[in-house]
């Protein structure tokens, strides 16, 4: 049974682990920053350190709150020591219950042990093998994470969305902003498979679809510099079903990154300017990822990046002719897959992010 002063010196270590005094600091920077006369002058970019100041409060504040709990309620025992009636032994207990379960709780953040984990991620949702049908499931997926943002108070933007012809969904794109968004959803990077009775098959015989997901961290100072001379950045006009024009200037934006023959394609904002930037912010997150994929050391060292292999899903969605959701790697599973699909992955996250602390440990 763990002791209020043996909790209290857990917590301290996380503080330094988490490096909590340095998000403190940088705390207090923005907040002098927002003091200034002229910080509303450039209402984008207030609003964009408005947003980093709310994030680092919501990683800072729970720790900072459960230290002090820690420290309170040792002092308390001290005071008491043998002196303590039964019923402020009984609410000390009681107190020491609450605080040891929010560290519980907390310590989860220990997990994020990456350089971006705290930070917002890009979701790119791509339908694959399967048609129509694989269509409707990456439509299936985008709502399981639009619906999961929302149950953990993330902000989602779409950046992009092509529609299928018939029911789905081509390609998703969406930014989910939140305090270890890319942390929590890094697990789901790679393929996904459906297998069901198909609501498209007018013989309704079971069907497997696959979709692709990518997480990809949104990097703000990327360790490295593209060089522009390896892109090609092609001005069209964005248009949409139907030959109809989303708008009548030459705002889309195409980028091809051309050792790799990475391409980032965003029509999204009537803006060529803002287009062109969520394009290079893509751009830099998938080949951050494709480095680390290939363990690169830096962008010249990359070569162009493989097509989506069906064959090695990460995760399972079975509905007929029973109800599973199985991740192949940590083997983590739930019967209940209407919940899941629901948009309650948390638990795939958790288990993912045990199974590479485990690897790592190896």
């Amino acid at each position: 049974m763990k002791t209020i002063q043996e909790l209290a010196a857990e917590i301290t270590s996380a503080l330094a682990t988490l490096n909590i005094a340095d998000k403190q600091r940088q705390l207090s920077d923005i907040e002098q920053t927002m003091a200034r006369p002229d910080f509303w002058q450039n209402q984008e970019s207030a609003q964009s350190t408005v947003a980093e100041l709310s994030a680092l409060k919501k990683i800072v504040e729970p720790w900072i709150e459960l230290d002090q709990k820690a420290r309170d309620l040792a002092e308390l025992e001290i005071l008491l020591a043998d002196n303590a009636s039964d019923a402020e032994k009984q609410e000390l207990a009681s107190e020491f219950a609450a605080a040891l379960a929010t560290f519980h709780e907390l310590k989860k953040h220990l997990l994020y042990r990456d350089q971006y984990d705290a930070g917002n991620a890009i979701l790119r949702i791509t339908a694959g093998v399967g048609g129509t049908e694989a269509m409707d499931f990456a439509a299936m997926l985008e709502r399981m994470y639009l619906r999961f943002a929302e149950q953990n108070d993330f902000q989602a933007s779409q950046i992009e969305r092509l529609a299928g012809e018939e029911a789905g969904l081509k390609t998703s794109v969406l930014e989910i902003a939140g305090p270890y968004a890319y942390g929590q959803l890094k697990g789901d990077h790679g393929t996904h498979r459906l297998v069901r009775l198909s609501p498209f098959n007018a013989d309704n015989l079971r069907q497997t679809s696959f979709a692709l997901v990518e997480v990809l961290p949104i990097i703000d100072s990327p360790e490295t510099i593209i060089d522009p001379k390896d892109l090609r950045i092609d001005i069209y006009r964005a248009g949409g079903h139907g030959g109809q024009s989303v708008n009548t200037t030459d705002s889309a934006v195409r980028i091809t990154h051309l050792p790799t023959n990475t391409v980032v394609a965003i029509q999204n904002e009537r803006s060529q300017l803002k287009n062109k930037e969520l394009a290079l912010k893509i751009l830099a997150a998938k080949l951050e990822q494709l480095r680390r994929e290939q363990h690169a050391e830096s962008l010249n060292s990359l070569r162009a990046g493989k097509s989506a292999d069906w064959g090695s899903q990460i995760r399972n969605y079975v509905l007929h002719p029973y109800t599973l959701v199985k991740d192949t790697r940590t083997k983590y599973e739930e019967t209940d897959a209407e919940k899941v699909l629901d948009g309650a992955i948390s638990n795939f996250s958790n288990a993912y992010l045990e199974w590479l602390a485990a690897k790592a440990q190896i």
